[in-house]
C-alpha cells in the first residue's frame, strides 16, 4: 500500500474531524499531495492540494475557511483538518500524489483507498 488514509467517521454536523493519509511511496519537493472526494452519484472532486517543497495550499471553494491541508515531511504524512463540517461534506475521502500542479484526478499517481466521512443533520 503505497497511501493509507485514515480518520474518517460519523459526525455531527458542526464538528471537525481530522484526516491522515501516511505515505508510503516517495515524495520530493516537486510533488504535491491532494485530497478528493467522491459523494454517492458524484464525480470525484478537488478538495485541497499542499506543494511539498513550499507547503503553499490551495482549496475548493466549497471548503475554503474551513478545511485545512498540511503535512508532516518527517513522516511523510498528510492531513486535512475538516471543520464546521455539514451534510454536503458527506463522501468518501481520498489522499493522492501528484508530480507536478494540478485538481484534476487523472494527474495523480498515487491514490489512498478512501477514508468514509458522514455528516449527519
Amino acid at each position: 500500500v503505497q497511501l493509507q488514509a485514515s480518520g474518517g467517521g460519523l459526525v455531527q454536523a458542526g464538528d471537525s474531524l481530522r484526516l491522515s493519509c501516511t505515505a508510503s511511496v516517495r515524495t520530493y519537493s516537486s510533488h504535491l499531495m491532494g485530497w478528493f472526494r467522491q459523494a454517492p452519484g458524484k464525480e470525484r472532486e478537488f478538495v485541497a492540494l499542499i506543494r511539498c517543497g513550499t507547503g503553499r495550499t490551495y482549496y475548493a471553494d466549497s471548503v475554503k475557511g474551513r478545511f485545512t491541508i498540511s503535512r508532516d515531511g518527517a513522516k511523510n504524512t498528510l492531513y486535512l483538518q475538516m471543520t464546521s463540517l455539514n451534510a454536503e461534506d458527506t463522501a468518501v475521502y481520498y489522499c493522492a500524489r501528484a508530480t507536478s500542479y494540478s485538481n484534476t484526478p487523472s494527474d495523480f499517481d498515487y491514490w489512498g483507498q478512501g477514508t468514509q466521512v458522514t455528516v449527519s443533520s
